[in-house]
């Protein structure tokens, strides 16, 4: 499935993986749009929590979906249980695998309703008793009668303050102030454990091959490690969200990050990478830093980081919204991603959501996913998959490399065309995938120019 399975005996087998995140699309829309995901390139979609997850009357936000109730069914405003088995086997029968964002680490906020913390709430479990045809149909695996969780299930209730203490972090409540009591935060306990793992398993009962895990940077590794095991691992492809504000010696890279990839076996997003990006395309930093930054601690392990230029969070958290990229320097960003050696790239879409518009006054997400763009990259990224990546030339601001002798990467962020001569054999001929057009050598050279804010891929 992916190289970051490596990490686990019998894994699925190594192909090169293109992940869609499908962010709060229905199961149904998924369904509907499963071929022509998989026509594009698409080894991977994944989704938003499937479970029973907060519904306010007043109408339904994506955050609500990271808010849980209930793991033993599928009822939430994006499809229930069926719909969900229908979209699996659906992608299943085009051979794409199915991820879940999976939320772990907290319950829903119901404070506004009532004081206990028993989930779900006595409502929803009056539901479940009034029709139990319907949710015994539902259910994926325990005992509705009974509660998922009491009381004795939850950390003692803080809101957390300093986000660089590690402690605090893994134990506090995720909140939005000082005013807001929070998101209840689980225990590490044998019965929360059992919960979770029962949820994994009935997951991949139905077929589920990877998960994503909200919030990892909020449990403690012990947490994750009684949970993820391998019997929960095996053929399973898993990566966490842990945020960080750049690479090694970075106070969030060493006191989250580092010790999840030194004792654990799991993926990871690369923020590391992400930040790298950010300030050699959006600040005054230099395309050198891109010529190799795992080797200084800039970027992820190849096989365990999940690549990407944008996550549901950067556009739709306040806090984070200053990272969101330029539409130009988000498809610079592709082009390296998809064009360079190691790491499973991520596409982000959703509908309209965050409000970002693009260019042409349209949601900035919603379909760059199927545009012709993305198309030329997730293909070039498959034909090169295996490939291994050699610098040719790089400034301030341009970046030329090669994928053994079968492709070229060129990136230029400047505002000017720039002239690049690249060394190959004489006799073949290269297609530029951008332009669609070939370009024959000259004397034992490949010139071309690069246009300004644009990117060009060669491949033989």
């Amino acid at each position: 499935m992916s190289q970051a399975t490596q990490q686990h005996s019998d894994p699925i087998p190594i192909v090169s993986n293109v992940i869609l995140h499908a962010f709060d699309w229905s199961y149904q829309r998924i369904t509907e749009q499963a071929e022509l995901i998989a026509q594009l390139g698409y080894r991977s979609v994944l989704v938003s929590p499937a479970m029973k997850s907060l519904n306010l009357p007043s109408g339904t936000k994506w955050w609500q979906r990271y808010q849980p109730q209930d793991y033993r069914l599928i009822d939430n405003p994006l499809g229930d249980t069926f719909d969900f088995k229908r979209m699996v086997e659906r992608l299943t029968e085009l051979n794409i695998w199915v991820y879940v964002d999976v939320v772990f680490n907290h319950m829903a906020n119901e404070s506004d309703i009532r004081a206990d913390l028993e989930y779900p709430n006595q409502w929803d479990r009056e539901d479940y008793a009034k029709d139990p045809e319907k949710y015994e149909a539902l259910t994926l695996f325990g005992d509705l009668s009974e509660p998922l969780f009491t009381e004795n299930d939850f950390v003692e209730a803080f809101g957390i303050e300093n986000w660089n203490d590690k402690w605090e972090v893994q134990n506090g409540r995720i909140s939005g102030g000082p005013h807001d009591p929070g998101l209840p935060t689980l225990a590490d306990n044998e019965h929360v454990i059992a919960q979770q793992r029962a949820y994994l398993k009935a997951l991949k009962a139905v077929g589920v091959k990877g998960f994503r895990i909200d919030a990892a940077k909020h449990m403690s590794l012990e947490h994750l490690e009684k949970v993820w095991d391998e019997e929960i691992t095996h053929d399973i492809h898993i990566f966490g969200e842990i945020i960080t504000d750049g690479g090694a010696t970075k106070e969030e890279y060493e006191t989250f990050l580092s010790p999840y990839l030194q004792e654990t076996k799991l993926g990871a997003y690369d923020f590391p990478l992400f930040n790298t990006l950010y300030q050699a395309l959006e600040g005054e930093g230099s395309l050198t830093s891109l010529i190799d930054p795992y080797i200084y601690g800039m970027a992820l392990s190849p096989l365990r980081a999940i690549t990407f230029a944008t996550t549901h969070d950067i556009p739709n958290n306040q806090v984070f919204q200053d990272l969101v990229m330029s539409e130009e320097n988000e498809w610079l960003a592709y082009a390296y991603l998809f064009g360079r050696d190691g790491g499973i790239p991520l596409i982000y879409s959703e509908h309209e959501i965050s409000g970002f518009k693009n260019t042409e006054g349209k949601p900035r997400w919603k379909d760059e996913w199927c545009s012709k763009r993305m198309t030329q990259l997730i293909g070039f990224y498959h034909e090169m998959y295996g490939e291994t990546q050699t610098q040719v030339e790089a400034s301030d601001e341009h970046l030329v490399f090669a994928r053994g002798d079968r492709g070229l990467v060129a990136i230029n962020k400047s505002d000017h065309n720039i002239e690049v001569n690249v060394a190959v054999k004489a006799d073949i001929v290269w297609l530029e995938h951008i332009s669609q057009t070939y370009h024959a050598p000259q004397q034992g050279n490949l010139r071309f120019f690069i246009p300004a804010k644009s990117y060009l891929l060669f491949s033989r």
